[in-house]
């Protein structure tokens, strides 16, 4: 069960990453101008982001192996449709679906791990293995569409995603044990179109800010009509009487800090996928596929830390200073990274943070998909699945957006401040002081992440409990017995 549920969210997290690479391939093939090109990326995450409350609440009312199956097949289809793509609109209109499918597939896949391995050391081995696939799958995308662009082509980006859900498929249906809602299903129809109009709007207004600017329309406009959706959704949660996402989820500490951790740890990657590959192809001039090879060692700590974090001292130590410290080591990674240069090397400079870095979302990562989900009804392990997976889209589309302005901000201010008669005079002096300012956006995002993995280790370790989570659940078994009745109160 474990192989089928990381190979269906490998797929998942790959796609996300994966057309990156071969988006110039796609351009070149279908005709479509540079202002078209980010819909190949925002409508798939338009459509996972806005759906993925829906699709988890789906899972738990009518049988996660259902809805696990029905996800993992519109995703194949919607992919072979992609690579077969013949026009933008085809390619676009596979993109979204698959999305939606994902939305579907991948709080059902969550959601059996974490109904399926109740033993302490099983479940922390099995969220060692999700979380590195969390953390470290995005990086094996761009290496695999790197190789997959330069050797093949860039519609096998889409293909072979066939593959992957092909194997998980017959997985499933061999080892996937059938889940049924234990009451009729009831499904919280107001809750669904407010938080999915409040996703797609944040969604919409990020990619908006990431492409554009903070001031337009349809950046601020979206993005406001979002938060008043997701108020909205917020007080009707409360009056609801089968509500999409109970208060009772979010409210607990743990969780909270999890859902919170997930969300900065998803905006604060992109300053290491973004940025780290423009330097690495654009600066260094490496190809798509030496670029992912240069990632390698970031994937082998993730996966490493992954484990020693979720198997051996998340059991012992809880996920309050596995979270904190494994931030402010992603942290102390990306200032490390900030020392970068035109004409930097990639031992000297590149590799060390990404070790580092690596170890530290190896540490904050997997914990808090565990702690996310742990303790949670069988019944709502699907709504807290998709949680998590919420908060990673969502922190994903706020750190491109956010980072990008902040990048793109600094290499114009360095520009400006820097350009004078004689370089603009002399091309070799200009397209050194072009590489010079894009080196200085870079490294101002990189300050940027840093900021945010430290700020993220601060407040989620002050929400994170001390102590195991197993001890920290029977003391709250057994504090009821501990009041004092209501009687002996003065």
């Amino acid at each position: 069960m474990l192989g089928v549920v990381g190979l269906a969210q490998l797929m998942i997290v790959l796609d996300i990453t994966i057309m990156n690479i071969a988006l110039p391939s796609a351009q070149t093939a279908l005709h479509f101008s540079d202002v078209d090109r980010q819909w190949v990326i925002t409508g798939y995450a338009l459509s996972f982001g806005s759906l993925l409350l829906f699709g988890g609440r789906l899972g738990d009312l009518f049988g996660r192996k259902v809805t696990f199956l029905t996800g993992l097949t519109g995703f194949a289809v919607a992919s072979a449709v992609g690579g077969a793509s013949t026009s933008f609109t085809m390619l676009i209109t596979a993109r979204a679906c698959q999305g939606a499918f994902a939305a579907l597939l991948a709080p059902a896949a969550l959601g059996i791990l974490t109904t399926t391995f109740s033993d302490s050391r099983e479940r922390g081995r099995a969220f060692g293995v999700y979380g590195a696939i969390a953390g470290g799958g995005g990086l094996v995308g761009l290496l695999l569409g790197g190789l997959l662009t330069e050797y093949l082509d860039w519609r096998w980006c889409l293909y072979v995603n066939l593959l992957f859900a092909g194997v998980a498929a017959v997985g499933a249906v061999v080892f996937l044990p059938r889940h049924g809602p234990a009451e009729r299903p009831h499904l919280d129809i107001a809750g669904v179109v407010t938080v999915s109009g409040s996703m797609f709007c944040l969604v919409y207004g990020l990619s908006n800010a990431a492409s554009h600017n903070w001031h337009t329309p349809s950046t601020w406009g979206f993005l406001a009509a979002g938060v008043v959706l997701l108020v909205a959704f917020a007080a009707w949660q409360t009056r609801a009487a089968h509500p999409l996402l109970p208060p009772r989820l979010v409210l607990d500490r743990n969780r909270g800090g999890a859902y919170l951790a997930v969300l900065v740890i998803g905006a604060a990657m992109f300053g290491i996928f973004l940025f780290l590959t423009y330097y690495l192809q654009t600066t260094l001039e490496y190809s798509p596929v030496a670029t992912g090879v240069a990632f390698l060692p970031t994937i082998a700590m993730v996966m490493i830390f992954s484990q020693l974090s979720n198997i051996v001292l998340l059991p012992r130590i809880g996920p309050k200073p596995l979270v904190g410290v494994g931030m402010l080591i992603a942290a102390a990674g990306m200032a490390w990274l900030t020392r970068i240069g035109v004409h930097s090397g990639y031992a000297s400079t590149v590799l060390g943070p990404l070790l580092v870095s690596g170890a530290g979302i190896g540490l904050s990562m997997p914990p808090s998909m565990n702690t996310g989900t742990f303790g949670v009804a069988p019944d709502d392990a699907g709504v807290a699945s998709a949680t998590l997976n919420v908060g990673q889209q969502l922190g994903g589309s706020i750190g491109t957006s956010l980072l990008n302005t902040i990048a793109t901000s600094a290499a114009v201010s360095y520009l400006a401040s820097h350009l004078s008669p004689a370089i603009a005079t002399s091309r070799q002096a200009d397209r050194a002081l072009q590489a010079a300012a894009a080196v200085h956006g870079y490294t101002t995002a990189f300050w940027w992440t840093a900021g945010i993995f430290a700020a993220g280790a601060i407040v989620c370790g002050s929400l994170l409990r001390r102590g195991p989570l197993a001890r920290q659940a029977q003391a709250d078994v057994k504090a009821p017995q501990h009041e004092p009745a209501p009687s002996a109160r003065p």
